[in-house]
């Protein structure tokens, strides 16, 4: 069963649509097709081969029914004229209900299965009253879209200022954002006039060959970058890179112009600079062991500080206790931790022209 790529809609959807019998139709063909909305007229464009469907993402599928006949030719014409009265009839009831919004296409597909209506809007329009009143009046359903600036071109818009149909109403099925970004990299003109379509925005085409631009600067220097030439070191002002040249300027002042195959090698930024910390680095780290080695004493003796007993007369006990520890090892210190020079108050005075501090008799266990 052979499968045909083919428009249909206003808005112009691409659809891959398998053939009910064997019959070929050439390309420009006018069909009667059976899409996910109803019966609908289209234009057969090429056969679906695997080639052409790697080209075409999320294809919306559907089967064609006939080739349009003439009486249906006619039958489309007259369907013509009544979305002219359909339209007067929709703007008349948005003007009556005072809804903010603006009817850029009505759609009435040809079995009368229902009647798109596209429109224009700044903020959330609460049209379920107007689409009663139209159900009513047009005795189908209607369905309500509301659409972009883009979107809008898309169904109005004819030919653009390269003089050739606008890209959103010929081969584009989405519609991507296009930045300022990519016209400066592309050196385009930042007058909006000029770089503008029809839609008012940024133009489509700024985006086909943003991505080329892209892989043809990685391979450049980088603007303010220090290159090495076979004229000696230079800095690089400005890029052209469609044709990789350099616009670079020379340690004497010179402004040349070279191409990026005669650039030896792109230097580090600031290399002195660089070469200057690493030797600040290296004076730190000489340095910093001789510095270090009085701060580490310092924290020993103060941590032997804090962690020193408090002074012997401050805790009578913690002194008897050392006194007899040192008394072990033979020290002067007298029986029960006290000081020789001075007396025991629990012994009596000794006798006049004693001293105290007199050497021990020999009685006395030292």
């Amino acid at each position: 069963m052979p499968k045909y790529v083919v428009r249909y809609g206003v808005m112009r959807h691409l659809g891959v649509f398998s053939s009910r019998g064997r019959e070929i139709f050439s390309r420009g063909r006018r069909v009667i097709a059976r899409t996910g909305r109803g019966q609908e007229v289209g234009d057969v464009l090429c056969e679906a081969t695997e080639h052409v469907l790697t080209q075409i993402e999320d294809p919306r599928t559907g089967q064609i029914l006939r080739p349009v006949s003439h009486a249906e030719e006619v039958e489309l014409r007259h369907l013509a004229d009544q979305v002219v009265r359909d339209r007067a009839a929709i703007e008349a009831r948005i003007a009556e209900l005072g809804l903010g919004m603006k009817i850029v296409d009505i759609e009435r597909l040809y079995g009368g299965e229902r009647v798109v209506v596209y429109y224009l809007a700044e903020d959330r329009i609460d049209f379920r009253e107007l689409v009663r009143f139209l159900a009513k009046d047009l005795q189908t359903r209607v369905e309500m879209r509301h659409i972009g600036v883009r979107d809008e071109a898309k169904l109005l818009a004819d030919y653009g200022d390269c003089g050739k149909p606008v890209c959103c109403n010929t081969h584009l099925s989405e519609m991507p954002p296009v930045s300022m970004k990519m016209a400066k990299l592309q050196k385009a003109t930042l007058d909006p006039t000029k770089i503008s379509g029809r839609c008012g925005r940024l133009k489509c085409c700024l985006r086909y060959e943003y991505d080329t631009y892209q892989e043809l600067r990685r391979e450049l220097p980088p603007v303010g970058r220090q290159v090495l030439t076979r004229d000696g070191q230079a800095k690089v002002l400005s890029q052209e890179i469609l044709t990789g040249e350099l616009l670079v300027e020379t340690a004497e002042g010179r402004r040349v112009v070279i191409n990026a195959a005669d650039v030896l090698s792109v230097l580090a930024k600031s290399d002195r600079a660089s070469e200057e910390s690493a030797s600040g680095e290296d004076s730190k780290k000489q340095t910093a062991p001789e510095s270090a080695a009085p701060a580490r004493s310092r924290d020993k003796r103060s941590q032997r500080d804090r962690e020193a007993p408090p002074d012997a007369s401050a805790d009578p006990s913690k002194r008897s206790r050392r006194g007899g520890r040192r008394s072990k090892g033979g020290g002067d210190v007298a029986r029960g931790g006290q000081d020789p020079a001075k007396p025991d108050p629990q012994q009596p005075d000794h006798p006049p022209g004693d001293s105290a501090s007199g050497p021990p008799s020999k009685g006395t266990q030292v």
